[in-house]
């Protein structure tokens, strides 16, 4: 049996497979891989192939390193969360109070006590520049002020997002597991992708994935691999085959699709089941803190660019009259959940050894304005914004640049969308005299306007 007689059989063969039930963070049938392998039908579609195709061929041939990016969909207040003005007018601070850290002088809100115990773990960016940013993950996600919304209806101006070109130029840490994996429910709006780079280096849609890569209950895979014993089915299959020219087109693609599936190592990582109940709470069981906890596994497993937003838009605190409400009454309940997510992320990779080959990002688009509305909320700002990173080997325990008096402006140190750009590429071995080829066959650099990696982090 030649090669394409063998893969026919095995094509053959899932066409009768059935899957079984699965929750959100476990896997589904091998029957819908194959299925929509043939024909793009289905939620596989040949982009979503040649993504699958691109992580079973792309191996980093450099260190073991990663990123985690929390994405803050909708603007985080740096006011009311890592940069705390207690002494300003009272129509400028927080209608909370602040904590010590573990770094002498510094505060942050009294709603984020667990960051604030490992503060010497992070470095806290008070003078983020994001004048170039709106209300999309598009400029701050590609570390590229040159991606910003156009008046052409062209977001992103056809930059790609860092984690496709860390998925173009690093590839993923071990084989057969995606570069670049999203974990969001809300895709346009919190995940920013390859833009021109192509289709092979999109995010990969996790959260569907985890319904979808795996095989049903019953099903070994020693018997899927042992092909003579499908040939059986050959025949019937051919039939179901309208066009070999179609076939031929696709075959590399389900192929490599194929042994991602039966490599195991997708269904392991994306399987929480497999961590205990103890781990599982340290995170929080609310959607940040399993997303988190499904990162860890997903870089551990050698993903290289793993992105996490825990709902769209849920710190666009705009006021009481809105759906994700003011600052009190919207951010006092949130904030827990994404202090103990990544408290719990630091700690874990640390404990695993992780932490120095993992970088930890948390950031959103923009910050807040300084003034609360009549509505008890902060509209959009993007002057200046806040940000939290951990790991990656970079000293920590630092604030790196500060803020005026009302946390309105930059003082000192700002930190420009491409210089976070430098230092993630920097972190993961990537020459940041990196080009990329645009359709019209035109370089462009990886690191937009004069972007270095953060002095004080390097």
């Amino acid at each position: 049996m030649d090669n394409q007689q063998k893969q026919h059989a095995i094509l053959s063969q899932s066409r009768s497979l059935t899957p079984a039930p699965r929750d959100l963070l476990k896997v589904g049938s091998r029957r819908w891989f194959v299925q929509t392998g043939l024909a793009g039908v289905g939620a596989l579609s040949t982009p979503d192939l040649l993504k699958l195709q691109a992580a079973g061929e792309a191996v980093s041939s450099g260190e073991k390193k990663s990123v985690i990016l929390f994405w803050l969909s909708g603007g985080p207040s740096q006011l009311d969360m890592w940069d705390p003005k207690p002494d300003a007018p009272q129509e400028v601070r927080s209608p909370f109070g602040t904590i010590q850290t573990s770094v002498p002088g510094v505060h942050f809100t009294e709603h984020l006590p667990l960051q604030a115990s490992i503060a010497h773990k992070l470095n806290i960016l008070r003078a983020v520049d994001c004048s170039a940013s709106n209300h999309t993950p598009i400029t701050m996600q590609a570390g590229n002020p040159l991606a910003r919304r156009t008046n052409d209806g062209k977001d992103g101006g056809g930059y790609p997002s860092m984690g496709s070109l860390v998925s173009k130029f690093k590839g993923p840490n071990e084989p057969n597991i995606p570069a670049f994996i999203g974990l969001a429910k809300s895709w346009g709006s919190d995940v920013y992708g390859a833009g021109l780079l192509g289709q092979a280096h999109e995010p990969v849609k996790g959260l569907e994935l985890t319904d979808k890569l795996g095989l049903p209950e019953g099903i070994q895979v020693d018997r899927l691999r042992d092909r003579q014993q499908l040939q059986e089915q050959f025949d019937s299959f051919r039939s179901r085959v309208e066009s070999e020219k179609l076939y031929d087109r696709l075959d590399q693609n389900t192929q490599q699709a194929f042994d991602m599936v039966l490599s195991g190592k997708v269904s392991e990582a994306f399987d929480l089941s497999k961590e205990t109940d103890a781990t599982r709470d340290k995170y929080g069981r609310v959607s940040v803190g399993e997303k988190a906890l499904l990162a860890r596994r997903l870089v551990e497993a050698g993903s290289t660019f793993v992105l996490v937003s825990g709902a769209w838009g849920y710190f666009d605190h705009h006021g009481d009259d809105v759906r994700w409400k003011g600052i009190e009454r919207g951010l006092k309940p949130l904030l827990p959940r994404v202090d103990r997510a990544l408290f719990a992320l630091v700690n874990d990779l640390e404990q695993r050894g992780l932490l120095d080959s993992t970088l930890v990002l948390m950031m959103g688009e923009f910050g807040r304005t300084p003034k609360i509305n009549e509505q008890a909320g902060r509209h959009h700002w993007t002057p200046i914004m806040s940000m939290v990173m951990a790991g990656g080997g970079l000293p920590t325990g630092q604030v790196v640049g500060s803020s005026d008096r009302n946390g309105s402006e930059i003082r000192t140190g700002a930190v420009r969308p491409q210089d976070l750009a430098a230092t993630t590429f920097k972190h993961l071995g990537i020459d940041l005299n990196t080009h990329w080829m645009n359709p019209a066959g035109r370089p462009i650099p990886i690191v937009a306007e004069g972007g270095r990696p953060i002095p004080e982090l390097v």
